[in-house]
């Protein structure tokens, strides 16, 4: 990929946590990540749920390769996996520095897309392309999320 003929990409991934979060541990993180990001000029949102972690970074080629390094070496999570990393025409979270959304219980089975666990991706093999689908499903949910 070329930085300058792309100028915007667009990265998913997915991760454990090493110790279940918090509300306020939540809170912490996305107060540092929207600050760090509007500074490096990423935009994206992040879900978690019962210890994974599914985020969608979008912006620069270098500071959206950069965070990725930095989110794969950071002790608090594991088994980082990406399932998308894409050149993108336009951002979908262009004013989002890290979106959150808290979703009930009663609202997942409405959800396109949505997963209670992500055990599919354990497999050795790192074969994501049943798990896109869901993925993109998801992102577009979201977007449209009140």
């Amino acid at each position: 990929m070329d930085p300058q003929r792309y100028p915007v990409i667009s990265v998913v991934y997915s991760s454990t946590a090493t110790s279940p979060f918090s509300d306020a541990d939540l809170a912490a993180l996305l107060t540092v990540s929207r600050r760090n990001n509007a500074r490096s000029g990423v935009t994206g949102m992040l879900l978690y749920r019962d210890g994974r972690f599914l985020q969608l970074l979008e912006g620069p080629f270098r500071p959206v390769h950069d965070l990725m390094e930095r989110i794969a070496d950071d002790t608090g999570h594991r088994d980082v996996r990406v399932l998308i990393d894409e050149i993108v025409d336009s951002r979908q979270f262009p004013d989002w520095t890290m979106g959150f959304q808290p979703v009930a219980v009663a609202e997942e089975a409405s959800i396109p897309g949505y997963r209670k666990t992500f055990d599919d991706l354990d497999d050795d093999a790192h074969d994501v392309s049943s798990t896109t689908p869901a993925v993109r499903a998801l992102i577009r949910w979201f977007q449209s999320a009140p």
